[in-house]
């Protein structure tokens, strides 16, 4: 017989008896000794005072992490991770992996990945900001601008109303649910994409019909919106429909797999061909003709086709890097318990979906009755306002939610629970400085950015405005969009509806009151507030949802960073307002706003994000440990 610790032979299992070895027999008198595992046998030998020992890690930490990659409450604190020398232990301290399956893929750092989105989410979003201010200059802000914006909105309307809130929202879980079947998937990913495929383009093909008829339901006839130029816009554009289908379940496939950089990019590369659209409108001679609109108009054709054309090759590029994947696509019909789920769960989607279309069809027709250029404002007001939430909330939640999803599918409460705080405290510390600068630079981001070519010191003021007036909704917005992912990471599609049926009874009789206590000029103040109450009053809503549903949420931690985020914003904001008021104003609207924009910015971030530093805000560190290690790198 070997001696102790002599490592199994061949195939033999980790503590097994070799053969020959009596097995003492069983019975309530007697008990079976624990067997010895290999990882057990080092500590069994004499100490060696010379010796290297390693301190056991973390599971789920890599040992090359840069970022934190779970939230601190879960996993010990990264600077107990002390190390100590051993010798190398010749077993690898792992699990086996059992036979005839294979070992599970390591998911990527939550802040590595989300991280890396970020960086293409801002050019993404400074892109289409981008486009949207070459947009004023080259047909200004007025009607022509309004019939657009209505337009081009249509489709997203649309495409949520078929589908697009179902693949947004439940096709992430469900296919990574799906990656347990034998198969890993291949086939369910397979039937979904064939039934949303043949749905989207039914639906695509009705709507390019009913255009006229989307028109009268989204333009005011009372107000100065041009109900014909907008149906010449919608027919050019609402082909996009089957083509944001094809981008938002191609996404959901490669996010399901842990691929994130190519969805992140494609929409830098749609904006790349909206704004050579735009540019090629501005230098055709003439306007667009508001009082006798037609589809043959040459800067409406140019617009419309370039703008959908910029759709379809956002989708056609994530192709490449699905085919690199491995998967292979072939229409596969049929219904099985799977596509039955994910029915169930698509009609309380779809019952979201058209609650918050209802309130969104209510918004625009109040806008549309104001002053013209109201719809113009709201809508860049609203790209200004999702512009930080989409750099940071966007990449974060793209990011967590495959985990959530598995957790979810796991059954594992405790780390769904800490993937949530961890979300929501990063969330706080990122978003709320920036909306507090928000609200004091808002007036000189409208007056700075929308005053070139035919934009006016008035449209542009009023847009400040809006976007300052409803700054304080970034945080709660985010905390909505994250809460709702955690309903249906645990496959709950009811709640979101419900909240967001809540939400829209508070919103709707608030907007009709806009337009008979505000002048024309100020309907889209009024419109936007209402927008950022109701975000208020969905977080607040959720989150108790979520308490009830699964009990202790870690609050207080969060409420606790919250406090200390909004101090230092304050301290930030003061510091801003006293740096604007040393600004003169003998510069003009145009240059003091840009003089006020870029020293208010820098010191309200500056003054917000110092002071959480120096509170040792633990949620900070990950954004400051990268930006230093970029500083040292550069």
């Amino acid at each position: 017989m070997p001696p102790p610790g002599t490592p199994p032979q061949g195939n033999q299992a980790p503590g097994t008896p070799p053969p020959g070895t009596p097995v003492p027999p069983r019975g309530r008198g007697s008990r079976r000794p624990a067997p010895v595992r290999p990882w057990q046998e080092e500590a069994q030998r004499p100490p060696d005072p010379e010796a290297t020992r390693f301190i056991p890690r973390t599971a789920g930490v890599p040992m090359n992490s840069r970022w934190p990659v779970a939230d601190p409450d879960v996993m010990r604190p990264y600077d107990a991770l002390a190390t100590q020398v051993m010798p190398a232990v010749k077993t690898p301290l792992v699990k086996p992996v059992e036979p005839g399956k294979e070992a599970p893929a390591k998911a990527p750092s939550l802040a590595k990945a989300s991280g890396r989105m970020a960086i293409a989410s801002l050019i993404s979003r400074i892109t289409g900001f981008l486009w949207k201010l070459l947009l004023v200059g080259a047909i200004g802000q007025g009607i022509a601008n309004d019939s657009f914006n209505v337009a081009n909105t249509m489709p997203n309307i649309i495409f949520e109303l078929l589908m697009g809130g179902v693949l947004a929202s439940v096709v992430v879980p469900l296919l990574v649910r799906s990656q347990d079947d034998p198969d890993g998937g291949a086939a369910y990913t397979q039937r979904l994409i064939t039934v949303a495929f043949t749905l989207l383009l039914f639906g695509t093909a009705v709507a390019v019909l009913a255009a006229p008829a989307f028109t009268s339901l989204y333009v005011d006839g009372s107000g100065k919106a041009s109900s014909g130029l907008t149906t010449a816009f919608a027919y050019l554009l609402l082909p996009e429909i089957f083509f944001y289908g094809v981008f938002a379940l191609l996404s959901a496939v490669l996010n399901a797999k842990q691929i994130f950089g190519p969805t992140a990019w494609a929409p830098v590369i749609n904006n790349l061909v909206v704004i050579f659209t735009i540019l090629v409108v501005w230098v055709m001679p003439g306007d667009i003709n508001t009082d006798h609109p037609s589809i043959t108009d040459p800067k409406v054709l140019t617009l419309g086709i370039g703008v959908t054309g910029g759709i379809v090759a956002q989708a056609i590029l994530l192709v490449p890097p699905l085919l690199r994947s491995g998967f292979r696509f072939k229409w596969r019909w049929g219904i099985d318990k799977q596509m039955k789920e994910f029915g169930g769960l698509a009609l309380w989607i779809l019952g979201y979906v058209a609650v918050s279309q209802i309130g969104y069809t209510i918004n625009t027709r109040v806008l549309t009755s104001g002053s013209p250029g109201g719809v113009t404002a709201y809508s860049n007001a609203w790209l200004l306002f999702q512009l930080p939430y989409g750099v940071i909330g966007v990449s974060l939640l793209t990011a967590i939610m495959p985990r959530m999803s598995r957790a979810a599918a796991d059954g594992d409460h405790k780390k769904l629970i800490g993937d949530l705080s961890y979300a929501s405290r990063m969330s706080t510390v990122m978003l709320v400085p920036i909306s507090a600068v928000m609200t004091v630079v808002g007036g000189s981001i409208g007056i700075a950015l929308f005053t070139f070519g035919k934009g006016t010191i008035d449209t542009a003021e009023r847009l400040g405005d809006a976007l300052a007036i409803s700054a304080f909704a970034l945080l709660p917005y985010a905390l909505v969009m994250l809460q709702m992912r955690v309903f249906y990471a645990m496959k709950d599609a009811r709640t979101p509806t419900l909240i967001m049926i809540v939400m829209t009874l508070v919103k709707v009789p608030l907007l009709y009151l806009c337009p008979v206590l505000l002048s024309p000029d100020n309907v889209v103040l009024g419109v936007m507030m209402v927008n950022a109450l109701t975000f208020v009053v969905g977080a607040i809503l959720g989150q108790v949802w979520l308490w009830v549903t699964l009990g202790n949420l870690r609050s207080k931690r969060v409420i606790g960073v919250i406090l200390f985020t909004v101090v230092a914003s304050g301290l930030g904001v003061g510091a801003a307002w006293v740096v604007g008021q040393i600004v003169p104003d003998s510069f003009g609207p145009t240059l003091q706003a840009w003089i006020k924009l870029f020293l208010q910015g820098i010191v309200g971030i500056g003054v917000s994000f110092g002071v959480l530093m120096a509170l040792k805000v633990e949620e900070l560190k990950p954004a400051t440990s990268r930006f230093t290690r970029l500083i040292k790198r550069g």
